[in-house]
C-alpha cells in the first residue's frame, strides 16, 4: 500500500462520471480491475492524497488518471461561458482517464443503445466468462484472441444482444492485424476516428469516446442524447448551427467553440447534466 500526492484531482468525480465501467465504490474505497490487476483506492478529503492498494505502481496510476494534465491551463481554454464556469467550479478535479485501447474499444461498442448499469453488467459477465480470475469475483478483461476464438452461442450467454456478432468481428480484426490499435496513437484525430468507424457498429459518438478515452485525442467530443440536449438548450442559438443542430454538427461545434481540449468540456457538461439535469 502506498500514497500518491495529487493536485486538482477528485477521485469520486473521475470514476463516477461515466467514462469507465469497472470501478465500484464501497464506503470510502473504490475497487476496480485495471491493466489485469485489482486496485483499491481512496482519497483523503483534506489533503487529496490517494491511498492505493494494488500491485500496479505509482507511475501507472499517475498516467492512468492523467495527473500530468495541466488542469488550470485546460480550464483557461474551455471556460468560455457561464454554463461551463458553473460545471468547472462544481466538479473541479474531474480528469479524463487513459484507458487501455482494447478494453475501451469493446466497452464502448457495448455502450451502443445501452446505459451504464447494463454496460457494467455486460463487461462483468464477459470478463467472468473469458477473462482470468484475479480474486474471488474479480476477473481480468478478455484478450482479443480469447473473444476471436469463441463461438457466437457462448458469447450470447453474456446477454449483449445485437452487439454479440460485432464484438466477435472486432476481436478478429484486431487479432488478424487488419487494425493495429497502437497505430492509432500516431494518427491525427480525424484519421484515428475514421479507422475506428470502419468497424461494424462504431459510429461517430462511439468513435469519439474511444479516441478521447484511449488514444489521447482531446478533440473527441462525443455527442449522445444528453450532450445533444445540453448543446441545443444552452448553445442552440449559436450562428454556427444555422438552425440545424445535428449530432455531427454539434461535434464540430464543440471542437470549434471549446478548442483542442473540448473533450474535457464535454465530460464536465455531461457529468453535471447526469447529476443535476439541465440548470
Amino acid at each position: 500500500m502506498y500514497t500518491i500526492r495529487t493536485e486538482d484531482f477528485n477521485l469520486d468525480y473521475t470514476l463516477d462520471c461515466g467514462q469507465v465501467f469497472r470501478w465500484d465504490k464501497n464506503g470510502d474505497w473504490w475497487t476496480g480491475v485495471v491493466n489485469g490487476a485489482v486496485a483499491r483506492i481512496n482519497q483523503d478529503p483534506k489533503t487529496g492524497e490517494l491511498l492505493v492498494d494494488s500491485s500496479l505502481d505509482e507511475d501507472f496510476f499517475y498516467h492512468y488518471f492523467r495527473l500530468d494534465d495541466d488542469l488550470p491551463a485546460i480550464f483557461e481554454q474551455i471556460n468560455k461561458d457561464e454554463h461551463m464556469d458553473i460545471a468547472i467550479n462544481k466538479y473541479r478535479g474531474l480528469r479524463l482517464i487513459r484507458q487501455d485501447p482494447w478494453e475501451c474499444l469493446i466497452s464502448y461498442m457495448l455502450a451502443t443503445a445501452s446505459n451504464i448499469p447494463r454496460i457494467k453488467k455486460n463487461i462483468s459477465m464477459l470478463s467472468a466468462m473469458f477473462g482470468e480470475e484475479l480474486e474471488d469475483g474479480l476477473y481480468s478483461f478478455p484478450k482479443p484472441e480469447d473473444l476471436a476464438a469463441t463461438c457466437y452461442d457462448d458469447l450470447c450467454e453474456c446477454k449483449m444482444g445485437f452487439r454479440t456478432a460485432r464484438i466477435i468481428k472486432a476481436a478478429n480484426v484486431v487479432v488478424t492485424g487488419d487494425i493495429v490499435l497502437d497505430n492509432l496513437f500516431r494518427l491525427d484525430y480525424h484519421d484515428a476516428k475514421k479507422e475506428l468507424m470502419s468497424l461494424e457498429g462504431i459510429g461517430e459518438k462511439v468513435a469519439d469516446c474511444i479516441v478521447l478515452f484511449a488514444f489521447d485525442k482531446m478533440e473527441g467530443f462525443p455527442v449522445d442524447t444528453h450532450v445533444e440536449k445540453i448543446v441545443r438548450t444552452y448553445y442552440g442559438d449559436d450562428p454556427f448551427f444555422e438552425g440545424k443542430a445535428t449530432k455531427t454538427k454539434i461535434g464540430n461545434w464543440g471542437r470549434h467553440y471549446f478548442g483542442k481540449y473540448c473533450g474535457y468540456a464535454q465530460q464536465y457538461l455531461f457529468y453535471q447534466k447526469r447529476l443535476e439535469g439541465l440548470i
